[in-house]
């Protein structure tokens, strides 16, 4: 009889089981802050529904005890399993001094975190892809055994700083994970509209590194191909372009109105291979998911997202005379 997949990729049933929790855990947060912002409680949502899978499996592929994450605005499940907490993300959200990423200063999305080595983004898309490859660049100078891993957008493809980045990495064979997310949709324009070549991947072979598209619905998968990369970027080999392709089951934020340029029944189709029910469904049949289990950790995500929210709405918003902290340097070193 052959080995469950995951196994076969040198993943025990716990890993699995905690990659399970991960994304439903950020599908959870992500429906609590839709209602949040509904209710008018919080300003602004910008989703991972529809990504968890790509985002979650590709984190477990990397050593999160000392590889460098820059993700994007929608990688809740990047940042999740990276360590950052339930409550630390409803901070941010509500825009709470406790918000780990900018004390309340930016919008959600802008995830930062020195402690667990996600390195802080910026509003204009692809700007982190620069970063990442500064980073590799100053791993491989010092001799230190990293990985830096970077996501994005396909939109996000398109913009020269991708192609700056993944060009001088691959001049300089740095060990550097490029992840782009490809949800279908550059807010309302689709990817037909959007690239001339058939895939992301295809752009690989231009800077002299490996391409691999990935269905982005499928952790595992994700997870074999990511590792892979990182395997990879370890030995000095240097970079790799990672394409999972998946879809955005929300608008592009909730400012948006997606019902204007895309159909509800090709959403519909979409969510019918939601990667949270297909992974649950593997998870069962290879006895690694009981029914007792799954209404286990419902009852402890409901709870923590409950509990989350009640603290981050009784929280403190920072005090106004901070709004130039961390901007400037400050009496005595540093800020």
């Amino acid at each position: 009889m052959a080995q469950p997949r995951h196994i076969e990729y040198g993943l025990t049933d716990e890993d699995v089981l905690a990659m399970y929790r991960t994304m439903l855990l950020a599908r959870k947060i992500d429906e609590r802050q839709w209602l949040l912002n509904r209710s008018g409680k919080i300003p602004f949502v910008i989703s991972c529904q529809g990504q968890e899978a790509a985002q979650v499996g590709a984190a477990f592929a990397l050593d999160r005890s000392k590889d460098y994450a820059l993700p994007y605005y929608r990688d809740m499940g990047v940042v999740l399993a990276f360590g950052m907490t339930t409550r630390e993300l409803m901070m941010s959200a509500f825009a709470k001094a406790e918000d780990p990423n900018s004390g309340g200063r930016q919008m959600p999305g802008h995830f930062g975190q020195r402690r667990n080595r996600i390195v802080t983004g910026s509003s204009p898309v692809t700007t982190q892809v620069p970063h990442a490859v500064g980073i590799a660049l100053s791993g491989k100078m010092k001799g230190e055994d990293f990985v830096s891993f970077v996501t994005f957008g396909e939109g996000s493809s398109n913009q020269g700083d991708f192609h700056e980045g993944a060009n001088f990495a691959g001049v300089h064979d740095l060990p550097v994970i490029f992840m782009c997310e490809n949800n279908k949709y550059a807010i309302s324009v689709p990817v037909e509209k959007q690239l001339a070549c058939e895939k992301v991947s295809d752009r690989a072979i231009g800077y002299g590194m490996p391409g691999y598209t990935v269905d982005g619905n499928d952790p595992l998968e994700v997870y074999k191909v990511v590792k892979k990369a990182v395997d990879r970027a370890r030995r000095g080999e240097g970079p790799t372009l990672v394409e999972t392709v998946s879809y955005r089951f929300t608008a592009h934020s909730s400012d948006d109105d997606d019902r204007v340029y895309r159909a509800p029944e090709e959403v519909k189709e979409a969510k019918s291979n939601d990667p949270l029910i297909t992974f649950g469904a593997y998870l069962k049949e290879n006895g690694v998911l009981t029914n007792e289990v799954e209404e286990q950790i419902n009852k402890e995500i409901q709870n923590e997202v409950n509990e989350a929210t009640d603290a981050a709405e009784a929280a403190a918003y920072a005090n106004p005379e901070d709004a130039l902290k961390y901007v400037y340097k400050e009496e005595g070193g540093r800020p």
